[in-house]
């Protein structure tokens, strides 16, 4: 019986067997994995979105090893904090203070607090299908879940209520029904249920009727910071949150999150009113890979990446038409596959839209072509700067052979 439960310590990491093989990395370098039996596979897990930069980008690894030198854990206050911090809030004018933690459940159970503490009401209102992390609290309507359908009465649990996605007379129902929400939190994309984008004006109505009920605005950027342009993503779609929580993709695999707010939104900070704790937030090692991978980010040129990932994402559509309807959504950088006509933008329509047997079938016909995808339903392809054109072209030839492998 392994040590280990399960045999890894996080599921959503774990990928099937394939022809009785386990699936084990034994390195990753830039855009590639080499598994323990020596072969190569084009990555678009990329952890999950955390490694936009590639796996052990340079820069970043250099900076993690002058911060291991001088002592990863001082366990006082040091200039990285405050140098990484500033980095940050660079990026997004409106959001001036920032604070470290060290996973992107933690920075949304800050956020979630400083709203509450700020308002003094109990409730946050989620987006049914988002994630959001995994904490009790935050769990409820999660993708599949049997809350997530808002099939009955509108559930609270644990100060936590639920929102249909796209769909403004539900946010006017909720508002219309209770007094007490201290914020909504929501993605600039609903990434966990199948990358779904807003509608037009969704969001910047969505905030309209927020505030004038009195609730703030969270922007939950865990999986979409940086994604769009070197920032934030919530303000190409309409977004001006209070506070934005980060994480996955300022520390290019580094464990670090952040929270981001205006001045005012981070009054109960300053005084107290919302206590932060965390041996390991803002350490060295992980503010200097923040620092790294926005200073490398700052360099790149996102207009061309986003358009190197939307011919992929036109080669991959092309190739899934050949044997039946076939669509994406989401955006160059991350995005998903659906097995249908047009792609999904409620939750209802992506649940209907599932088709988890032929995502499984492909995500194995990939691997024997030496590309490793998420596998799953609502999973997503995530491009990284480390992408060559060579990796992609391959990748589009992988795809049109698993195609003719399947059978609609």
């Amino acid at each position: 019986m392994s040590a280990l439960p399960g045999g890894i310590s996080s599921l959503i990491r774990r990928l099937p067997d394939l022809d009785g093989k386990p699936f084990k990395v034994a390195n990753a370098s830039g855009a590639h994995l080499t598994d323990t039996f020596g072969s190569i596979y084009i990555d678009y897990a990329m952890a999950m979105g955390a490694t936009i930069l590639g796996h052990a980008s340079p820069p970043v690894v250099e900076a993690c090893i002058r911060a291991l030198r001088n002592g990863s854990m001082p366990g006082f206050s040091h200039d990285g904090e405050m140098l990484a911090a500033e980095a940050l809030t660079s990026l997004a004018p409106a959001l001036t203070r920032a604070t470290f933690l060290t996973t992107g459940s933690e920075a949304v159970h800050l956020a979630c607090r400083i709203a509450r503490r700020s308002t003094g009401r109990p409730v946050i209102a989620k987006i049914a299908g988002g994630f959001d992390g995994w904490y009790d609290d935050l769990a409820i309507g999660w993708s599949g879940s049997p809350e997530a359908d808002l099939s009955g009465r509108r559930p609270v649990i644990r100060d936590m209520t639920l929102l249909r996605f796209n769909d403004l007379a539900d946010v006017e129902a909720l508002f219309g029904e209770r007094n007490d929400i201290a914020a909504v939190i929501v993605e600039p994309m609903l990434a966990n249920a199948g990358s779904l984008q807003p509608d037009p004006d969704y969001f910047k109505e969505l905030q309209r009727i927020a505030r004038k009920n009195g609730a703030m605005v969270i922007a939950d950027e865990v999986l979409m910071g940086l994604r769009l342009g070197c920032g934030v993503s919530c303000y190409s779609v309409g977004l001006e949150p209070d506070l934005v929580t980060l994480g996955k993709a300022i520390g290019s695999g580094l464990p670090v999150a952040a929270v981001l707010g205006t001045s005012e939104a981070f009054a109960v900070v300053e005084d107290g009113r919302a206590p932060r704790a965390g041996t390991y937030h803002g350490n060295p090692l992980v503010t200097a890979a923040v620092k790294a991978t926005i200073d490398t980010l700052q360099t790149m040129d996102y207009p061309a990446f986003l358009t190197r990932g939307a011919t992929l994402r036109r080669a991959i559509e092309a190739a899934m038409r050949k044997i039946g309807p076939a669509c994406t959504s989401g955006y160059g950088s991350v995005f998903s596959l659906w097995f249908s006509e047009r792609p999904p933008t409620t939750y209802d329509e992506a649940k209907a839209a599932l088709r988890p047997d032929l995502s499984a079938r492909l995500h194995l016909e990939l691997r024997r072509r030496g590309v490793v995808t998420i596998p799953g339903g609502w999973g997503r392809v995530f491009l990284s700067f480390a992408h060559s054109d060579e990796d992609l072209a391959a990748t589009a030839a992988a795809f049109d052979d698993a195609a003719a492998a399947l059978h609609f």
